[in-house]
C-alpha cells in the first residue's frame, strides 16, 4: 500500500478519483487527489481474496473493502476497469459479479462510475493498446512521479491507478458543441445570442 492514513486527507484536493481493477483472487484500487490539472497519488494497494474458498465469501469481502475505502478517502467519483471477455464463460462470470458487487458499493454512497475498456486504459496511459502490465506502471511511475519504493509489487494495483488517471484524462477533455450547418439553423441554436444582439 502507498499512502493513506487515518488522518487523510492531509491536503485539500478539488477531486477525489478512485480505481478498481476488478478480480475474484486479487482486486486492485488506487485514488487520485486532483488540483488543477494536476494529479496525485493519494494510496493505492490490493484486496487479497485467495484465501476465502467460497465465491460468495470473496464477494461479501469486496463489498465490505470498497465500502471501507470509500468512507476513507471519499472519491468523487469511480473508475473501473470493463472485465475482459474471454473463453471461459465460468470465469468471466465470476469475474463481472466481483466487479458488480464493487459498483455497488460506491452506488451505495451515490458516487457516479464511468467504466474502461483495458485497451482504452492502456491507450490513454500509454498510447499504446497493447502495452503490458508492466509498461502501464512504468508509465504511471514517470507520470505522477512515483518512487521506486513506493511502487506496489502486484500490477492489480497500478492497473486500478490508470483506470483512475484514465478517467482523470477522459473528463478533462474539452466538450466540442456541434456546429450549425447553415444559418437558419445557428438561429435556431441560438436564440437568445441573436435577441441580446438586437437589444444593443
Amino acid at each position: 500500500m502507498m499512502g493513506g492514513n487515518a488522518d487523510f486527507p492531509p491536503i485539500k484536493y478539488e477531486r477525489v478519483i478512485m480505481g478498481i481493477d476488478p478480480g475474484t483472487n486479487i482486486m486492485g484500487y488506487g485514488v487520485l487527489g486532483i488540483n488543477g490539472k494536476h494529479p496525485e497519488v493519494i494510496v493505492m494497494g490490493v484486496i487479497e481474496l485467495k484465501k476465502f474458498e467460497s465465491h460468495y465469501l470473496r464477494l461479501g469481502k469486496i463489498f465490505q473493502r470498497v465500502t471501507g475505502l470509500v468512507e476513507q478517502y471519499l472519491p468523487d467519483e469511480l473508475a473501473i476497469e470493463a472485465p475482459f471477455f474471454g473463453k471461459n464463460v465460468q470465469s468471466m462470470l465470476k469475474l463481472g459479479r466481483a466487479q458488480g458487487v464493487a459498483m455497488a458499493a460506491a452506488l451505495a454512497r451515490d458516487i457516479p462510475i464511468s467504466e474502461y475498456a483495458p485497451l482504452s486504459i492502456k491507450q490513454a496511459v500509454t498510447g499504446s493498446g497493447s502495452a503490458s502490465k508492466e509498461q502501464v506502471a512504468n508509465m504511471l511511475k514517470y507520470i505522477l512521479k512515483i518512487p521506486q519504493e513506493r511502487m506496489p509489487h502486484l500490477l492489480d494495483a497500478t492497473d486500478a491507478l490508470a483506470a483512475a488517471l484514465t478517467h482523470f484524462y477522459e473528463t478533462g477533455k474539452p466538450k466540442v458543441e456541434k456546429g450549425a450547418k447553415s444559418w437558419e439553423q445557428f438561429l435556431k441554436q441560438n436564440p437568445d445570442r441573436i435577441a441580446s444582439r438586437r437589444g444593443k
